[in-house]
């Protein structure tokens, strides 16, 4: 904690707060991009996409889930986000960054016992259901891809069904992506019309 605390005593004199890429940032955001993507300390948008300050709009959570835009009734954390980053800042691209060696999706894969993380578990019974197809087994890929990317298009899906993305979709103002970013080697999977995940070349 002392190194964190002295990087952030000492960000001030580390970054030109004179130059005009900080001035434009006290006049408003402008992200090219909600990126939704998991909790884990591991996965860093603006260090895997080499953004700037501004250019990304971030909903982070365990396991990059997308409640149903129904289940809370009044209000949600990830439905507001979503729908102020379509509706107020007008956002067009909209990523669910899935990682390697997950471990809500682990938790999932192999059936961990949650009893002594309640809130855990019903988080992840959001996303349960729908991997049920891929659960259990010798769970023998210690990176759970097949897991982890079933879990993006299950994500996607329930993306589609929020009205706010689904107007945006249908009047032409919103590309959905889905990522696969492998932790130990750094390489980005892009979703494909297909529905598999491609590496593309630099």
């Amino acid at each position: 904690m002392k190194a964190l605390l002295d990087r952030a005593r000492s960000f001030k004199r580390r970054v030109d707060f004179e130059s005009d890429e900080y001035r434009k940032l006290a006049v408003g955001q402008f992200p090219e991009a909600l990126f939704i993507t998991c909790s884990d300390s591991r996965v860093i948008p603006a260090l895997i996409t080499g953004a700037r300050p501004g250019e990304i709009f971030e909903l982070r959570n365990a396991g990059n889930i997308v409640p149903p835009h129904d289940a809370y009734g009044a209000a949600s954390g990830e439905a507001a986000t979503i729908e102020y980053a379509l509706e107020v800042l007008g956002v067009q691209d909209l990523v669910v960054c899935g990682h390697s060696h997950c471990g809500a999706m682990g938790a999932l894969k192999h059936g961990a016992d949650l009893s002594g993380l309640p809130r855990v578990d019903a988080w992840l019974d959001y996303a349960r259901p729908a991997l049920e197809p891929v659960l259990g087994g010798d769970g023998g890929d210690p990176a759970l891809r097949e897991v982890v990317q079933l879990n993006i298009r299950n994500q996607l899906a329930v993306l589609r069904d929020y009205p706010v993305a689904r107007q945006q979709l249908d009047a032409g103002r919103l590309r959905l992506h889905g990522w696969y970013y492998e932790i130990d080697t750094g390489k980005v999977h892009e979703l494909d019309a297909d529905g598999g995940f491609q590496v593309h070349g630099s």
